[in-house]
């Protein structure tokens, strides 16, 4: 997923390892969300929103396209069999078992 993080950063003159340690994440976490090698998790997206002032949408660039080629592959479903229900003997109000007619 493509983000602006690398952009925001700059922008207010921040090193990575600055960034970084308002976040309490590694350097390398940062480097690696900058390069798109990694997608944050929703609380660090939520983190990462907060620290700059904007929304999750304004930091992170959602691509529909993107998210369906990532997305596993469906299998198709083979139709499923009913079960065999096994039926429980009905009771009378006594519990015991009543015989058909």
């Amino acid at each position: 997923m493509k983000n602006r993080i690398a952009a925001l950063r700059r922008e207010r003159k921040l090193s990575q390892a600055e960034l970084a340690e308002a976040l309490e994440v590694t350097r390398q976490t940062i480097i690696s969300l900058e390069n798109g090698r990694y997608n944050a998790s929703l609380l660090l997206a939520y983190r990462l929103a907060r620290y700059f002032g904007l929304t999750i949408e304004e930091v992170f660039l959602f691509e529909e396209e993107e998210a369906e080629s990532a997305a596993p592959a469906r299998r198709e479903e083979k139709p499923r069999r009913e079960a065999k229900r096994r039926r429980e003997p009905e009771t009378g109000p006594g519990g015991e078992a009543l015989q058909p007619c």
